[in-house]
């Protein structure tokens, strides 16, 4: 049996791809394992799976100045060392990266053991993580045609990014009951991202009133971001996270607003939602999200508001403009000759591994 190794971790964005490729790496007959950190999302994500998890020790690398890159430093290298043997024991044929911090000490072990790494990158521009692993792998899959321009020539491969299959499958009915909605108001769902946002709740919640005259909502605002004192608001949900019915509530909203990182724009791309992307600012962030959303937005997938811009104004004005005209994104999106990823990428594993073991 073919074996493979998968890696990434630290936000929902790293694990979820990987989690699309499971399938299909399985009916192609590989032995799966994945490496992560000891706490990190991708442990419960990956358990849930029934994959078999090995954790790490693992550090942030950071661009700014913090006391914690004095002792990182030395969690990378220990996670590192404890890679490598892991490696030696699972004897992989390949490694599939799909970044963050704990991809590194994953992928430098695996350029150590001579196993050949394929990694995957989201966003417009690579992130530091992947900046570091790019010179360690044979391929290097990306998500936006503009990425090209950054990766090495020989290396580079545009293959989207992989979505998982079962989002295509939701039953908006399911949602309905879950959320003891009705079918009288449209339904708008509301995603702040793997760990919430505060921004984004704060400036839906600010507005709740106005927005249930017209909506049902659907508010998933992050682990310990519910709001007690409108648990019992009518036409107003709130969880802190779903997995399973995350699907039948993409198939019952009408529109969502969204965090713009890359996999959950591909996501809504994929299933061809009406979306107001919010992206994280360059404040608190290197900027990624605002370029993955003003590049949805010019496809005429979205539409933007930055963060420095979300009023409760802003807000319904979006809200409002994206319903009205709804079936032209929709149309923007079918027209978008989406990819079919994971059997992209998959076909870059399997040449890969052919042609590791024809040496």
């Amino acid at each position: 049996m073919k074996k493979i190794v998968l890696t990434g971790g630290g936000t929902a964005g790293h694990v979820t791809p990987n989690i699309a490729l499971l399938p299909r790496l399985s009916e192609a007959s590989y032995d799966i394992s994945y490496i992560g950190s000891y706490r990190g999302m991708e442990k419960e994500l990956i358990e849930a799976e029934h994959i078999p998890y090995y954790g790490i020790s693992s550090g942030k690398l950071r661009r700014y100045l913090d006391l914690k890159n004095l002792s990182d430093p030395f969690q990378v290298l220990k996670g590192l060392a404890q890679s490598i043997r892991l490696l030696r024991r699972l004897k992989p044929d390949i490694v599939f990266s799909k970044g963050g911090f704990v991809s590194v000490p994953v992928v430098l072990a695996a350029r150590f053991c001579k196993i050949p790494v394929i990694i995957h990158e989201s966003d417009i521009t690579p992130g530091l993580a992947n900046k570091i692993a790019i010179p360690a792998a044979k391929r290097v899959c990306c998500n936006f045609p503009e990425t090209l321009q950054y990766l090495p020539k020989e290396k580079a491969v545009l293959t989207g990014s992989p979505i998982r299959q079962e989002l295509l499958s939701g039953n908006p009915e399911y949602a309905r009951a879950c959320c003891h909605f009705n079918s009288a108001k449209p339904v708008l769902l509301i995603i702040g991202g793997s760990s919430g946002s505060k921004v984004i709740n704060d400036a839906v919640r600010a507005q709740l009133t106005v927005l249930l005259q017209e909506f049902q909502i659907i508010h998933l605002c992050g682990k310990g971001n519910l709001d007690n004192t409108l648990i019992q608001t009518p036409g107003y949900i709130q969880f802190e996270y779903v997995s399973q019915q995350l699907k039948d509530m993409f198939a019952l909203a009408d529109i969502v607003i969204s965090r713009a990182g890359a996999n959950a724009i591909c996501e809504l791309l994929a299933l061809h939602k009406p979306n107001i992307l919010i992206p994280l600012s360059a404040a608190a962030s290197r900027g990624d999200q605002i370029l993955n959303a003003k590049s949805f937005e010019k496809q005429g997938f979205s539409y933007v508001i930055e963060e420095e811009n979300l009023t409760g104004s802003t807000l319904l004005s979006a809200v409002h403009t994206v319903f009205d005209q709804r079936a032209n994104y929709r149309a923007a999106m079918a027209k978008s000759g989406q990819m079919d990823s994971i059997q992209t990428i998959l076909g870059l594993i399997e040449e890969t591994v052919r042609t590791r073991t024809k040496k």
